[in-house]
């Protein structure tokens, strides 16, 4: 009976086919590189000749909303039944589906959501919310919370 004290075992890592491997994927490597394209092919715009003035044209479309029910499209006075078709034609001829809502302190979302409902029936799907940022004063009452 052969008795096998474990001294004479040894335990080592082939290293032959990991390295073989490693050549392979090497080559796939060094084979797919000139394959890859060095950029993307893009359209840069070109500036507007020295003699033409640019033109700005404002893209976003902003509905403010005032205590009393008034309403201003970009600055331009409306009233609530004028609002529907006005919309809709800026949406034509824009395709911009983003709207932004500016509401007057202390309004009532109610009549926030009304402005909202029509611009979601005049195809402006994306509505964003204009806020103020208050500064922090002593009083207000932001400042007045508890350090978090």
């Amino acid at each position: 009976m052969l008795i096998d004290n474990g001294a004479c075992r040894k335990s080592d890592i082939n290293m032959t086919p990991m390295i073989d491997v490693l050549l392979v994927l090497i080559i796939i490597f060094m084979v797919i590189t000139p394959i890859v394209p060095n950029g993307f092919q893009t359209l840069v715009p070109q500036p507007a000749p020295p003699e033409q003035a640019p033109v700005e044209r404002p893209r976003d479309i902003v509905i403010s909303v005032g205590k009393g029910g008034s309403l201003a499209l970009n600055g331009e006075q409306l009233d609530l039944e004028q609002l529907p078709p006005r919309l809709a034609a800026i949406y034509r001829a824009r395709g911009n589906d983003v709207i932004f809502v500016r509401g007057q302190r202390g309004l009532l979302f109610g009549q926030v959501a009304e402005v909202i409902d029509i611009a979601y029936g005049a195809g402006l799907h994306r509505v964003a919310l204009i806020t103020t940022v208050e500064e922090l004063t002593p009083t207000s009452p932001l400042a007045q919370r508890a350090p978090v």
